[in-house]
């Protein structure tokens, strides 16, 4: 039995922390993962209090990476004590894209490696787990080359599992035929540090990050994904996070609902 249902912050944008709080406690929902945009105009300190005082875990802080950046060393760093200040001890990472008009995706993903045993000491100092997140292929260019479960492993494996784990999200790794060997060598590793579910939903829209869909909502397979992060092992918390104009334009309670059922359907 993993620890129950998380819901990710992206999932209801445009509800505010103090309310989508008050609605978590309110149905009963034991976590939520947060976003460091997010959390910054709330206030880290402030919303750390609220949560707390709720009595709500943080299932993980979104994100640290994006290491194409020039300042990527010092705000990664301010990522790890944010997410340790708000209570969790997962914070994923999006590893970020080629720099500049750089076509060397090799050398792009062993910066990223480098950079994730640079921060490897700080992680560790603050009690936080650093989960590498691949993210889809098409994603390569700007946002993340990462792009395979397996690579996210082999840039984990130079690092204590306790220090560097992983972050399985369905929307990303559905496509690919070698996840599910993938999930089992993490879970023997010890590697699995957040599991999230969203669907695959087509047409996708001009804005593909946006694509995401409410879990039942398209074609990927989430009770297989499920079912096989729970046979590796995982026991933690199982975030919902969709990002879709339309699921963000609805009234935060019917979409934790919808959320909370998706959860009940594919991975209770």
């Amino acid at each position: 039995m993993n620890k129950g249902f998380s819901l990710n912050q992206a999932t209801t944008k445009r509800w505010p922390l103090d309310e989508l709080v008050a609605g978590c406690v309110a149905a009963g929902v034991p976590a939520v993962g947060l976003w460091r945009e997010e959390v910054a105009e709330f206030g880290s300190d402030k919303a750390a209090a609220l949560i707390r005082d709720a009595g709500l875990a943080v299932s993980s802080l979104c994100r640290g990476g994006f290491f194409h950046e020039a300042d990527w060393y010092d705000d990664n760093r301010r990522a790890i004590e944010e997410a340790a200040t708000l209570g969790t001890d997962t914070l994923v990472l999006v590893s970020g894209g080629l720099p500049g008009k750089s076509r060397d995706i090799d050398g792009a993903r062993r910066h990223v490696s480098d950079a994730i045993g640079a921060l490897v000491p700080d992680a560790r100092a603050a009690g936080v787990r650093l989960a590498i997140e691949p993210l889809h292929p098409m994603f390569c260019a700007d946002r993340c080359v990462v792009a395979t479960l397996g690579q996210a492993l082999e840039i984990a494996a130079a690092h204590p599992s306790d220090a560097v784990g992983v972050c399985i999200d369905t929307y990303h790794l559905w496509w690919d035929d070698q996840v599910w060997d993938q999930i089992a060598a993490a879970g023997r590793a010890g590697r699995i540090a957040a599991f999230q579910l969203a669907d695959w939903i087509t047409p996708l829209p001009a804005g593909v990050l946006l694509g995401r869909g409410m879990p039942g909502a398209g074609c990927v397979d989430l009770r297989r994904f499920a079912t096989a992060v729970h046979d590796a092992g995982y026991r933690g918390y199982v975030e919902v996070e969709v990002f879709h104009e339309d699921v963000w334009s609805r009234p935060g309670p019917s979409v934790l609902a919808e959320a909370y059922a998706g959860y009940r359907a594919f991975a209770a």
